[in-house]
């Protein structure tokens, strides 16, 4: 019965999705919903961003073995990426009316540091959509034991390939409209049971060990360093992504696209609280889950306290809710293969129907390569923050030197690519006892100076 209503649910959330494609005519229809979403839409698509896979399932399974400390990546990191870009980034990047975040990088500083910018952004979606993958097929297998975690990734994969061809951005952000408010409903209604369940707040509260909730990190050094790290991975390394550009940047003005970063920021931070919450009931309620794959409590909490009606509300909420997350982090890097790759080898002029066949060929491509790393890899918060790590110190320092700095150049920004992300990878690979992204990061910030400072100055594009 479950399971036939979660289809049913699913299948009028894809129907949803269709009926918004019809509005799909160009590229920019495609990619940016045609920057026609109002305040609210633009909030619904911003906040989901993220919300689903790694919020439900990876940060409250790291807040049950970490406590407070264990999610500054997220929700706390991304909350503050929102908030972020709302504040300094959404405004002037609006002005420059783009299809693709690296269509800025071929305005300040040319075309080469668009190719090798788009070369940097598309890898690091790999991970982020595979864990949109894994936390699928963990869904699917709780729901019917007889398909299995890794089937259910590649059920996933062709789920989000149809889903995301035919409608675009105009699909996934009517969707997320939707499954916004189901799944607030759904989570407070499951928190609301969960705590009753578990004897009360303050019960769930006590049962918690000493230093739990602390916020701030322990005054050593490394904790400090391991602690601001955090913050970095998604609070920053979010910021250059082509999926945040995209969702702000679909909306209908300036104005809006500020607002709805800033207003999905403040529901990101306030409705993730939901999920944790629920996930320390389970804890208490059921320790032996604790003792497993974390990753599984809440879809297991729901099955064995909640009801019928709120089975099927959490887990069709909860499917669609990754469905679209997928199907954004699929289209983004999409987007940037087709404009900032495959168009500037043809020529740069190409009809605007080859490119969206060409768009459309590329979300085939970028979620089978993503199911084949989700076949590999489980933890989906290690995928999340591997992503954000790989855009921190390629794209993060271009993008705010482009930005504040006039002196930037072509010969810096691709400095601050290359040997970013080139010093992160050898760092990675040596396992460095200070996470390997501070170096990469360093690395960035030195070769846009010394690269700007020793080359000729090229005209910046005007940002207002």
């Amino acid at each position: 019965m479950l399971v036939a209503f979660v289809c049913l649910y699913l299948v009028g959330t894809l129907a949803i999705g269709w009926w918004a494609s019809r509005r799909v005519h160009s590229a920019t229809d495609f990619v940016l919903a045609g920057r026609h979403l109002p305040l609210g839409m633009a909030a619904c698509a911003t906040f989901a961003t993220w919300f689903g896979t790694e919020t439900v399932m990876g940060a409250s399974g790291e807040f049950v073995k970490h406590g407070v400390r264990g999610i500054i990546e997220d929700p706390f990191g991304a909350a503050l990426c929102l908030l972020l870009v709302g504040l300094f980034f959404a405004r002037p990047l609006y002005r420059m009316n783009l299809l693709t975040f690296c269509d800025y990088f071929r305005i300040r500083f040319g075309k080469g540091a668009e190719l090798v910018g788009a070369l940097c952004i598309v890898p690091s979606y790999f991970g982020w959509v595979a864990a949109q993958f894994v936390a699928l097929g963990i869904v699917m297998h709780k729901l019917v034991p007889a398909i299995s975690p890794f089937a259910g990734v590649w059920i996933s994969a062709v789920l989000v390939i149809g889903y995301t061809c035919v409608g675009g951005m105009w699909a996934v952000s009517v969707t997320d409209s939707v499954q916004t408010i189901v799944i607030i409903i759904g989570l407070t209604i499951l928190a609301v049971v969960s705590v009753n369940a578990a004897g009360g707040l303050g019960a769930v509260i006590e049962a918690q060990p000493t230093g739990f909730f602390d916020f701030l990190p322990k005054a050593k050094p490394m904790e400090v360093v391991l602690y601001l790290s955090a913050w970095m991975t998604v609070g920053l390394g979010s910021i250059p992504q082509q999926d945040v550009f995209q969702r702000v940047m679909s909306a209908k003005s300036e104005r809006t696209a500020v607002r709805s970063a800033i207003v999905a920021s403040g529901m990101y931070l306030s409705i993730a609280f939901l999920p944790l919450l629920i996930a320390l009931c389970a804890k208490k309620l059921h320790p032996e889950l604790a003792a497993g794959d974390v990753q599984q409590l809440i879809p297991e909490m729901v099955l064995q306290h909640g009801g019928l009606p709120i089975q099927i509300l959490f887990f069709g909420a909860l499917l669609s809710a990754i469905l679209s997350t997928a199907s954004g982090a699929v289209l983004a890097p999409a987007s940037v293969v087709g404009e900032n790759i495959v168009k500037p080898l043809r020529g740069g002029d190409i009809p605007d129907a080859a490119l969206l066949r060409i768009l459309r060929m590329s979300v085939v491509g970028v979620a089978l390569v993503s199911a084949v790393m989700a076949g590999m890899r489980g933890n989906i918060y290690e995928l999340v923050g591997e992503s954000s790590a790989l855009s921190l110190v390629s794209l993060f320092v271009p993008l705010v030197g482009g930005l504040s700095w006039k002196r930037a150049t072509q010969a810096g920004a691709l400095a601050a690519m290359l040997g970013g992300m080139g010093v992160w990878l050898v760092c990675l690979n040596m396992h460095t006892v200070f996470p390997a992204m501070l170096f990469g990061l360093g690395a960035s910030i030195l070769g846009m100076l010394f690269g700007s400072l020793l080359s000729p100055r090229h005209k910046p594009t005007p940002l207002a």
